[in-house]
């Protein structure tokens, strides 16, 4: 019986969320399925890209905001983000 697989699979399978078992037919699938093989390696980029994201803001944007709490009546003295 061939099983067939779904775009969750493959997403299981690029997260390392799969078993031996399904990572052998996953394989074995990914050769067959133009369609999956795509969406395989489309998957795969946009993994690679997700791990590129910055979780911090950047100096100069820390900067503008300081420079803007400077500016507000009441507002604290700037503080050094160095």
């Amino acid at each position: 019986m061939i099983k067939t697989f779904t775009y969750d699979d493959v997403v299981r399978y690029v997260y390392s969320e799969t078993t031996l078992e399904e990572n052998e037919q996953i394989a074995v699938a990914l050769t067959c399925d133009d369609d999956l093989m795509s969406f395989y390696l489309d998957t795969l980029e946009l993994r690679t890209q997700l791990n590129r994201i910055s979780y911090q803001p950047s100096q100069s944007f820390n900067q503008r905001i300081m420079a803007y709490s400077a500016l507000l009546p009441g507002g604290m003295n700037p503080v050094s983000t160095v």
